[in-house]
């Protein structure tokens, strides 16, 4: 007998973990997006989001192993894990109750504006992605807060695009990146300074009262560090504040953070055939699971668990560093880092002609249809 398995929540990894599962199991997607808007590369989809969507906002109907996966659009309101079934609210405010053998839950976390767990339309995507956009463009002065990837990618890619304007990076620690190896700041902090961005560390923004960080603002940053409140026509968010989008899940399968205990083997303690992977699991520290293709042994785990053989799973072991591209897409090329901080780099040429349309779309994605063509509409026209 073919066993169901629902995976809520259709980003970057829940969308590879169905891929894999499609021909071993009745699989059910679940997203509140229409296809993916992946949370990856803030710099390029606030600088030049049309280049953006091109690779990381894809309708579901064109990934080609996805054929196989009833895609729900609806947002998740509930689960019962004795009852084995989770609550999808649609657009239309009706409820729907989904039955599951085996449940991924890979909801990710919301942070800043470029990822909110919201149910939307196409339109409301397009309205989003125009909104930050146009925001940016018309400030002469640009404040990006944080010392993550994204804020670093932002502040790169904002002065890259637009070198008359003034762009500052403050960043609270020594050294921005700190989650990675150290020679990875260093190659990155020369190629801001080349870009024209100030860099200033040790300044921890004062973050007002209610605020969320989840849009753009204007006017004063203030600092608990000391210095002289600063001034920008546009101040970008990007201080990492991540919330576990977990409200729907029981309380009793959660960490104090919201997010979702698991075991080595992405199970989560206590209730059979139920797992988590990506950003919403509590792996480690840096959540790695979302960033490390962990989807690959988290869907055969559930192989061999639905097989009978939990004996045959493997453990996942994260990475004590982050790694891969900061700065995503120059002109120049992709630069990634290793965990060493050692970089290597894609020539700018390979970029459109080898590894998107034969390292991603085909070799990561299991192939990709081109936007329009008549297998994309047929399959449209077949989601839930």
């Amino acid at each position: 007998m073919t066993r169901r398995v629902v995976v809520a929540g259709l980003g970057d990894t829940g969308i590879l973990t169905a891929i894999h599962l499609s021909r071993h199991a009745d699989v059910v997607g679940i997203s509140s997006k229409p296809g993916l808007v992946s949370g990856q590369e803030l710099g390029l989809r606030v600088s030049r989001p049309d280049t953006w969507a091109r690779d990381y906002r894809i309708p579901f109907e064109r990934f080609r192993k996805l054929d196989r996966v009833r895609t729900v659009h609806g947002s998740l309101t509930g689960a019962d894990l004795v009852e084995r079934t989770v609550t999808v609210r649609n657009a239309d405010g009706t409820d729907v109750i989904e039955p599951f053998d085996a449940l991924v839950i890979a909801t990710g976390v919301r942070n800043g504006f470029w990822r909110r767990p919201g149910l939307q339309s196409p339109t409301d995507v397009d309205r989003d992605l125009a909104a930050a956009h146009r925001r940016l463009a018309v400030a002469n002065s640009i404040a990006v807060i944080g010392g993550g990837a994204a804020a670093v990618s932002a502040a790169a890619n904002l002065a890259a695009t637009w070198p008359g304007k003034r762009i500052d990076l403050y960043h609270p620690g020594e050294r921005a990146l700190p989650r990675h190896h150290r020679r990875t700041w260093q190659n990155v902090s020369a190629r801001l300074r080349t870009l024209g961005v100030g860099v200033h560390g040790g300044h921890r923004a004062q973050v007002p009262a209610g605020f969320g960080c989840d849009e753009i603002t204007s006017g004063s940053v203030h600092w608990t560090t000391g210095q002289d409140a600063v001034h920008a026509d546009a101040v970008l968010w990007a201080i990492g504040r991540v919330t576990p989008n977990s409200e729907w899940l029981p309380p009793q399968i959660l960490d104090p953070g919201g997010f979702v205990y698991v075991t080595p083997q992405l199970r989560v303690p206590g209730h059979e055939l139920v797992y988590a992977v990506g950003d919403i699991a509590a792996t480690d520290a840096l959540r790695g699971s979302a960033r490390n293709r962990a989807d690959r042994l988290l869907a055969h785990n559930i192989r061999v668990d639905l097989a009978g053989r939990p004996d045959r799973a493997r453990r996942y072991v994260p990475p004590r560093r982050r790694w891969g591209s900061v700065l995503g897409v120059q002109r120049d090329g992709l630069q990634v880092f290793a965990p060493n901080g050692r970089a290597f780099r894609f020539p700018a040429w390979s970029v459109d002609t080898v590894l998107q349309p034969w390292i991603v779309r085909r070799g990561i994605y299991g192939g990709i249809r081109d936007a329009g063509s008549p297998a994309t509409t047929d399959r449209r026209r077949r989601r839930t």
